[in-house]
């Protein structure tokens, strides 16, 4: 038997949880968690990992000389893409006008995921 040892993500409150594991990985109990979003994520932590990407591309054609908006995915994506994903962001850049919520990359790294913009940039 195996134990993991998580600080829930799902609020402020941090919640110190224990997940037991049997011989062959299956959850056995979760504990710990002081709301139902603790267990869900630290099942969801064990068995397969997602998280949100944030990154910058370059812009051109700005009237106000921004050269980078802030990007991110508009999904989690699997821990294991996270180094994909910013590859495949190397060299990409967009013509202004940008909005929050372009989508400036689609399925990026093969996830099926789109990076999409997280400031307006004129």
């Amino acid at each position: 038997m195996n134990t993991v040892h998580l600080t829930c993500i799902g609020c402020p409150l941090g919640c110190q949880i224990e997940v037991m594991l049997d011989d062959q990985g299956e959850i056995m109990l979760v504990s710990g968690n002081n709301c139902p979003r603790g267990e869900k994520y630290a099942r969801k932590e064990v068995t397969a990992p997602r998280r949100i990407v944030t990154s910058s591309v370059r812009v051109y054609g700005s009237i106000l000389g921004e050269r980078m908006v802030p990007i991110k995915t508009a999904e989690d994506v699997p821990k294991e893409k996270i180094m994909d994903v910013i590859r495949d962001l190397s060299g990409v850049s967009v013509a202004c006008p940008v909005r929050i919520g372009d989508v400036v990359f689609r399925d990026v790294a093969g996830t099926g995921v789109d990076m999409i913009a997280t400031k307006n940039v004129d």
